[in-house]
C-alpha cells in the first residue's frame, strides 16, 4: 500500500477565504452550528461538484439502511481503503449509531472474526466482496436478501461504492483529521 500524504495536497478553504457561495454551500454540510470539517472545506474548492455530491452523500447517510448497519459497511470500507480520515469520522458516527469500541475494533478483523452475528458478518463480507471483486456473491446476497427489501439491496452497494469514492479522494488530497478524531490506533 502506498504512503498517504502527511500534509494536505489541497488545503481546506480557510474561513477568511470563503466567498458567499462557499459559505452557503458549507452551511448545508455537517452538523448544524459546528464548524465545517476538513472534508467539506477542502471539497468546497470545487463548488459545482460539491453542490451535486453533498445531497447524494447526505441521502446515503439518511437512507434505508439502519444506522448501525450502515456504519459497519462504511467502517469496513474505510479500513480496506486505509482512509484514516474516513475511519476516524465514522468511528465517532458509529458510536452514535450504537457500535461499541469492541465492535469497531473487530471490524478490522473482518467478517470471520469471532463475535459477529450472522447478519453483521454478511454485511462485512459484502463490503469485502465489493472491495475485492466489485460484486456481492450469491451466498452473501442470499443472507442480505433474507432481511433486506429491494431498496436496501440497491442502497448497500451504492453506499460501499460511494465510500470508496470518498476514501480515494480523501487519501489522494491528503485531507487531515481534525483534532480529537481518532485514527486507526485510537
Amino acid at each position: 500500500m502506498s504512503d498517504r500524504p502527511a500534509d494536505p495536497r489541497i488545503a481546506p478553504l480557510a474561513p477568511e477565504d470563503q466567498d458567499d457561495q462557499a459559505r452557503e454551500l458549507l452551511a448545508g454540510a455537517g452538523a448544524p452550528g459546528a464548524p465545517a470539517s476538513n472534508i467539506f472545506t477542502t471539497l468546497v474548492r470545487h463548488p459545482g461538484l460539491f453542490r451535486k455530491w453533498l445531497p447524494f452523500g447526505g441521502k446515503l447517510l439518511a437512507g434505508k439502511l439502519a444506522a448501525r448497519e450502515r456504519e459497519l459497511l462504511i467502517l469496513r470500507t474505510g479500513w480496506h481503503c486505509r482512509s484514516e480520515y474516513e475511519w476516524g469520522q465514522h468511528v465517532l458516527i458509529g458510536h452514535h449509531a450504537g457500535l461499541s469500541d469492541k465492535e469497531i475494533s473487530r471490524i478490522k478483523d473482518g467478517p470471520d472474526a469471532p463475535g459477529w452475528d450472522p447478519f453483521d458478518a454478511a454485511l462485512l463480507r459484502a463490503a469485502d466482496e465489493l472491495h475485492d471483486n466489485a460484486c456481492i456473491t450469491d451466498a452473501t446476497w442470499a443472507v442480505l436478501a433474507g432481511r433486506y427489501d429491494q431498496r436496501r439491496l440497491i442502497e448497500l452497494p451504492m453506499l460501499v461504492g460511494h465510500y470508496h469514492l470518498v476514501a480515494f479522494t480523501l487519501n489522494s488530497l491528503g485531507v487531515q483529521r481534525e483534532p480529537g478524531v481518532p485514527g486507526f490506533d485510537g
